[in-house]
């Protein structure tokens, strides 16, 4: 008798996994305006409110659509804040990791490697977290790399007060902050290489620059016709 219950309850199970499975939806998930909203991929949730948080990874390549592998080592990674009513779910630039075999690559035997990591802030207000690495070409002393870390934080916050977040980011991820580190220390000592292996965006970047409104022209709190009246009528009045 236990046997027959338990087996007339398979089906019963059967049947509520496939309807649960039967309510989800499937959300594309769309980049900021800073990657000209390309589509990131697709996401599958059974209401809305449950994609808000989430995070996705996408190389460089994937994203542009270049299919530059010279760049596949670069990874961006997007956070989904909100979904528009059209099952849009629209996701932030929230940080960029380099690969680990990549960034295993750059440091070899016989070669110093410089960690670093600090908080830049943009000319717009937005803190960003930033974590570079230097490699030099063969063992460098404790003072030369004191003296390097030290000159690689002064260009970086140089570098972020002239840039807005979204320039600062661009530069970022395309590869010209590096070049602007190296360029920056190279009185110093010429570094094999340079790289910002990890970010961390703490705050909102803007995704597009804001259309200023046209400037009303105010108009004259009486007619023009009336003004000209009552100039004309306060000439011809009696004399004194």
């Amino acid at each position: 008798m236990a046997e027959k219950e338990s087996g007339a309850k398979k089906p019963a199970l059967a049947r509520t996994v496939k309807d649960k499975w039967r309510s989800k939806r499937w959300y594309k998930v769309r980049a900021p305006g800073l990657f000209q909203h390309v589509e990131l991929g697709e996401t599958v949730a059974t209401e809305p409110e449950q994609l808000v948080g989430r995070t996705l990874e996408a190389t460089l390549p994937e994203l542009s659509g270049s299919g530059d592998s010279g760049k596949a080592h670069v990874k961006l990674r997007f956070r989904i804040e909100r979904v528009s009513g059209e099952g849009i779910a629209e996701a932030r630039f929230v940080g960029h990791d380099l690969t680990s075999d990549y960034v295993r690559r750059l440091a070899r035997r016989k070669r110093s490697k410089i960690d670093l990591a600090l908080t830049v802030t943009t000319k717009d207000g937005v803190q960003i977290v930033l974590k570079p690495v230097a490699v030099g070409e063969q063992r460098l002393q404790t003072r030369l790399r004191a003296e390097l870390r030290h000159k690689m934080v002064q260009v970086l916050l140089e570098e972020a007060q002239l840039r807005t977040s979204p320039e600062f980011v661009r530069e970022m991820i395309q590869g010209d902050l590096s070049k602007v580190l190296a360029h920056g220390v190279k009185t110093l000592y010429p570094l094999k290489k340079i790289e910002i292996r990890r970010s961390e965006v703490l705050g909102m970047i803007s995704d597009e620059i804001p259309v200023p409104e046209p400037t009303a022209i105010p108009e004259p709190s009486t007619p023009p016709e009336e003004v000209a009246a009552s100039v004309t009528d306060a000439g011809e009045g009696p004399a004194a």
